[in-house]
């Protein structure tokens, strides 16, 4: 009965996954329109453009649109490998691929002994929940080498770490994967991993490490936590405005920079937080890996100065290796990802023009995305610490000395 119970379930998973992932593909091969801005373009003209400069063996380095980590430039070459299909055609198959391929990791982990599909059902429920954003975007393609890397933790240290490393190399967040690493092997093999990797790439392209000026003169995007600030003050006679700058709409003007330097030292904060707690962690279980790297990333995701709709996958991905886990303590703060998740999608891309304009509707799709994410963040970060850090117990009341001058009273 448990064998026919599982494939039952697993096959209502298959089926969930193909019906939602093939109104993804209608949507990004536009035999149906999206409403709201056009999320492909990223794809046929940003990607594609890159993909024809890194084909002559070297990173745009003229271009401030680029500021992703080297290993960055094989998600954008992928597409090469389908070279009977358009660029952008590929590029959609290869992502549904690779979703698949997450889904296939978290359902043959799922059902082994102590362990569950709901993560699978996360991983299949939250990724459409972000429209066809996600399938433009290699986001899922990282998230995928995170979640293999999560999973393969327990029993092969080395291999966590190796995939770590070169996740971050993708797009630097799985780096945080390590956090709660306690075995050494993981540590080495990332350390191993990265340097060859890097060192690969400083010595066959030129440009390899250009994207660091560019992430760092950032500014503060629309969707942002800081970016709430400047939605409200533009209706109380904020001189600023807002365009296009270094790839995403951002906020230009007086107190922008002071904001940004907000977002920075909160960011700076999250992590402080995060070194306080691994120092005083001392219960860790076989959850406690993927707890704290969805902790750490929603943390760092939520203070950002820029929270683009795909930075939501990050978090639906660990969010299903935490419910692989029965164990962990993370289903509330996951189920605030997906509501935010869903909000995301009404944010961007269907009523984007009413977050640009900081309108009524803007405002409030933004303060409650945004909103969702902060107590995600807090419910999970006192969740993490209530089941790891001991609690100190209060002082023994010292006993009171008997008085061996007394004289007893007769009666």
């Amino acid at each position: 009965m448990r064998t026919t119970g599982a494939r039952r379930s697993l096959a209502w998973l298959l089926v969930a996954w193909c019906l939602t992932r093939l109104v993804l593909l209608l949507f990004v091969l536009k035999v149906y329109v999206f409403p709201g801005p056009d999320v492909t373009s990223d794809v046929s003209v940003i990607y594609q453009g890159w993909y024809d400069v890194l084909r002559t063996g070297t990173f745009p380095q003229d271009d401030v649109t680029w500021q992703y980590p080297p290993a960055a430039a094989l998600a954008i070459l992928s597409p090469g490998l389908l070279p009977f299909l358009p660029y952008a055609t590929a590029f959609y198959v290869l992502v549904c691929v690779t979703d698949l391929a997450v889904l296939a990791l978290l359902a043959y982990a799922g059902r082994h002994p102590g362990r569950s599909l709901r993560g699978a059902w996360v991983w299949v429920a939250g990724v459409p929940l972000l429209g066809p954003t996600v399938y433009a975007r290699y986001d899922v393609m990282v998230t995928a080498v995170a979640v293999a890397a999560l999973l393969a933790g327990a029993r092969h240290p080395r291999a966590m770490g190796a995939l770590a490393a070169f996740g971050a190399l993708l797009k630097i967040w799985p780096a945080m994967l390590l956090l709660a690493a306690r075995r050494p092997a993981s540590w080495v093999s990332a350390l191993v991993t990265g340097i060859a990797v890097t060192g690969v790439f400083a010595l066959v392209m030129p440009g390899a490490f250009a994207f660091l000026t560019f992430q760092r003169d950032r500014g503060t995007e629309v969707e942002s936590l800081g970016a709430l600030v400047f939605h409200v003050a533009r209706h109380f006679g904020w001189e600023g405005e807002v365009r296009l700058n270094y790839g995403s709409i951002e906020f230009l003007g007086p107190y922008v920079s002071e904001v940004s330097t907000g977002a920075l030292f909160l960011t700076g904060a999250a992590f402080g937080w995060l070194m306080l707690w691994r120092l005083l962690a001392r219960s860790f279980e076989e959850h406690t890996v993927a707890d704290a790297a969805f902790v750490a990333v929603l943390m760092f995701t939520t203070t950002s100065r820029v929270i683009s709709p795909q930075y939501m996958v990050w978090l639906v991905g660990l969010g299903a290796v935490c419910l692989y886990f029965p164990g962990s303590r993370m289903r509330l703060p996951i189920g605030l990802v997906l509501v935010a998740c869903f909000v995301t999608v009404l944010e961007f891309p269907l009523y984007f023009a009413n977050v640009v304009a900081s309108d009524g509707l803007g405002l409030t799709l933004l303060f409650l995305r945004n909103g969702l994410l902060v107590a995600a963040a807090l419910l999970a970060a006192r969740a993490l610490w209530r089941a790891t850090v001991p609690r100190t117990a209060p002082a023994p009341v010292p006993a009171q000395p008997t008085r061996t001058d007394e004289t007893p009273v007769s009666t």
